[in-house]
């Protein structure tokens, strides 16, 4: 494994309730099931280190109860938190209500997290070999978008920068969004929010505009395109959507970090982008047959997944991918 996973992101506490269906305007559902879990950026990491990757966080933890929480899971996973905790505030929260077809919806509250300037940054050094990740949640934030968006722009050249601009893309202004492609190696989507970026159209349009339009530094493009899996475009136009696999889905909550973390750690051992990306519907995959959002598997587990996909049926072949959205 060459370097580590810098990850610029936000960590929050998912409050996790089990529901049979979205509760009526005005009307009240009772929960078959509640469990508070370390969830935003912390479940892609989690996958990129259960993956074999050394994975550090340089954003934001409050102080008090849910960062304390937090830095537990860190500490659980062998994550190092490279900067202090805010001593303004505790990290902020996120209600997801799980539906028994492994649909989700949030409610989030912002806390530390939103909160990050050069100053705090200052512990975060990236050294050769290193790969770097931000998501559009940290840049959504009018306290943490200017310093992260100058500290991406400042990266060596030869640094690898992924970005997953995620469901609140349209939330981030846009002079803003245009710097943070500009930087951009992989970008990272589902259809979208790539939509969302470069206009309406298929995944295969949508990824070379992607690429034509907005990341013009960009190695290539995934999207994450639920039945079809994902779709890979490469910046020397050559392009493979490639097929997920066909499991009973319990909860699809963390599916798409699950993805990229597996993505980025196989890049960074130098598995060809084809085949990562195969790696990480995988990974995904696995992780949806899994109740909580920091399910992801461990390369073994992968592997297994892989040779036993591989010795029943054709890659590609009458599968569907009910993870990578």
């Amino acid at each position: 494994m060459s370097g580590r996973l810098v990850h610029i992101g936000s960590a929050v506490v998912d409050y996790v309730y089990r529901i049979d269906a979205l509760p009526a305007p005005g009307s009240e559902k009772t929960a078959s099931s509640f469990a508070q879990v370390a969830g935003g950026g912390f479940n892609m990491m989690v996958a990129a280190s259960r993956t074999g990757m050394t994975v550090v966080f340089g954003g934001q933890l409050g102080s008090g109860p849910n960062g304390d929480f937090l830095r537990a899971a860190f500490a659980a996973e062998g994550i190092e938190t490279l900067t202090p905790p805010s001593l303004a505030m505790d990290s902020g929260n996120c209600v997801a209500m799980i539906s028994s077809d492994a649909e989700r919806t949030f409610v989030s509250w912002p806390g530390a997290e939103s909160v990050l300037t050069l100053d705090m940054m200052a512990p975060v050094s990236v050294a050769p070999g290193d790969w770097v990740f931000t998501s559009g949640y940290t840049l959504s934030y009018a306290g943490s978008r200017d310093a992260l968006t100058g500290w991406i722009e400042a990266l060596p050249a030869q640094t690898p920068f992924v970005f997953d601009p995620t469901p609140i893309v349209s939330d981030i202004p846009r002079p803003i969004l245009s710097r943070v492609l500009a930087r951009t190696t992989w970008l990272s989507c589902n259809a979208t929010e790539a939509a969302e970026i470069a206009g309406p159209g298929d995944v295969e349009d949508l990824a070379a505009r992607l690429l034509a339009d907005h990341c013009p530094l960009a190695a290539g493009v995934v999207i994450r395109s639920a039945a079809r899996g994902c779709h890979v475009t490469l910046a020397d136009g050559t392009s493979q959507t490639i097929a997920g696999f066909k499991v009973a889905a319990v909860d699809t909550n963390g599916a798409g970090d699950t993805h990229i973390g597996a993505f980025v750690s196989a890049l960074a051992r130098g598995v060809p982008p084809f085949e990562a990306a195969r790696y990480a519907n995988a990974a995904a995959a696995i992780s949806v047959t899994r109740h909580g959002g920091s399910s992801a598997p461990t390369d073994a587990e992968i592997q297994t997944f892989l040779s036993q996909a591989d010795a029943t049926s054709k890659p590609g072949q009458d599968q569907k991918a009910h993870q990578t959205a």
